[in-house]
């Protein structure tokens, strides 16, 4: 619940986040499963206020499905990792909401779903990790892309002395390291995720209706992770990836919300609100279940 010194302040933030929570109960009616909104970057810190959240719903529940309804901008894929793995621990299935976006590790996050909820307005983004750099996060593919860039220049003697410079002076070895082990590890999580969870009921295909094998799973996934790993693709870190591309250009199965309008109406009425909330009480962090309301 939130803390404020104003009484009527602290009335009416209690009045809304009781909507909230009964809109929340509107959702987990339509989708059957317990419901859980993170609005947070992925950063450490975060995974503990979920583990916190999803280990009071599981002593509380009497569901075999948790529904995420996530909004994030990413973060560290190490704390992704660990949010995914909590869930796993509770809960048989995960599905995921994404009423505006999840970029990022957030992408990671969604993809590691049983399903994933989108509309024509949301998107999920290129799986660029990031990594704490001078006190900024910064995307590691655009840092190795910058690399390599100067690297084939120098192979072909293109390599201005000003460029030469700034190779010495702006790469770090370790850093240069610590960047590849972002990039291998996302796309590890992406490829054993996918295989697992996203692909468990792909039986058949849907030309050929041909039996789908593990290898193929893994084929594909490789294909998803190798494509949401190519910024050139996609034009920037922060670039949003549509339902429409997602489903046309990764062949991935999203499941449309807009179409089912008890739904679309739900999510639409809690997203608006929670937003509005965070908003007027300057709290961008929200980690929100029917039994908790977590602002910061």
């Amino acid at each position: 619940m939130s803390n404020n010194s104003n009484p009527s302040n602290e009335s009416s933030d209690q009045v809304v986040e009781t909507q909230l929570t009964e809109l929340l109960g509107e959702i987990e009616t339509i989708l059957g499963g317990d419901v859980l909104t993170i609005v947070a970057p992925i950063m450490d810190g975060i995974d503990d206020l979920i583990r916190y959240s999803v280990e009071e719903l599981s002593e509380k529940k009497k569901k075999q499905k948790l529904v995420v309804i996530l909004e994030t901008g990413g973060g560290y894929i190490e704390t992704a990792e660990r949010i995914v793995n909590t869930f796993r621990q509770f809960y048989r299935s995960v599905e995921f909401v994404i009423p505006d976006r999840a970029m990022s590790a957030g992408t990671v996050i969604v993809l590691s779903g049983d399903a994933i909820h989108m509309d024509y307005y949301s998107v999920l983004g290129p799986v660029d990790p990031q990594i704490e750099l001078k006190g900024q996060l910064v995307p590691a593919l655009g840092y190795l892309a910058a690399y390599q860039e100067i690297i084939d220049k120098s192979r072909k003697n293109e390599l201005a002395e000003a460029e030469l410079h700034f190779l010495l002076d702006s790469f770090d070895p370790a850093e240069l390291h610590m960047y590849k082990q972002a990039k291998y590890l996302t796309v590890s999580l992406l490829k054993e995720w996918l295989v697992k969870y996203k692909f468990k009921d792909w039986k058949m295909t849907e030309t050929r209706k041909t039996k789908v094998t593990i290898p193929m799973k893994r084929k594909r996934a490789e294909e998803i992770a190798d494509s949401l790993n190519k910024i050139e693709t996609w034009g920037s870190h922060g670039r949003g990836i549509s339902m429409d591309v997602l489903r046309k250009k990764l062949k991935l199965k999203i499941d449309d919300f807009g179409q089912k309008e008890d739904l679309s109406g739900a999510i639409t009425n809690y997203n608006k609100l929670l937003r509005d909330y965070s908003r007027r009480t300057r709290r961008p962090v929200i980690i929100h279940s029917k039994l908790s309301f977590h602002p910061a």
